[in-house]
């Protein structure tokens, strides 16, 4: 029993190490290229997850292939609207960080939760979207 369980906790671990974290987003979106945005889209920006989710997570690992096919959002607001929520302006801030303040502001926070996922790590999941004059909504930044 005790080999079966370390072996679970190697294994589980091992899957943990295959995503990349990167402490900031590889490109920021360029500025001139993005819509503003306000409230009133968070009806599309739900729509856009359909497709946005899949992009961004795939559906699952080797060891759980589909942990990514079910989400459930726990938040999805225009940045701004984030102030004065302590756990959603820590991301507010991290975004004006990464991009400036001016994407940030014309971008979304979305923190989600993948009930099939088998513990926290990879249960929770933030994301941070802009929309595209041109392009429609994209993920400019996954945090893991």
């Amino acid at each position: 029993m005790k080999r079966l369980s370390l072996l679970l906790l190697t294994i589980f671990i091992f899957s943990l190490a295959i995503f990349e974290v990167h402490a900031q987003p590889t490109e920021c979106p360029v500025l001139s290229e993005l819509e503003q945005i306000s409230i009133k889209d968070e009806k599309e920006v739900i729509e856009a997850l359909n497709t946005l989710i899949p992009q961004t997570y795939g559906t699952g690992l080797d060891e759980f292939p589909d942990i990514y096919t079910k989400w459930n959002v726990v938040t999805a607001k225009p940045f701004p609207k984030t102030v004065g929520y302590k756990e959603e302006e820590d991301y507010f801030g991290m975004a004006k960080n990464f991009c400036g303040k001016e994407i940030a502001e014309k971008s979304w926070l979305v923190r989600l939760d993948f009930p099939k996922a088998p513990g926290a790590n990879l249960a929770q999941g933030q994301i941070f979207l802009a929309k595209s004059k041109e392009k429609g909504w994209f993920v400019w930044f996954q945090y893991l």
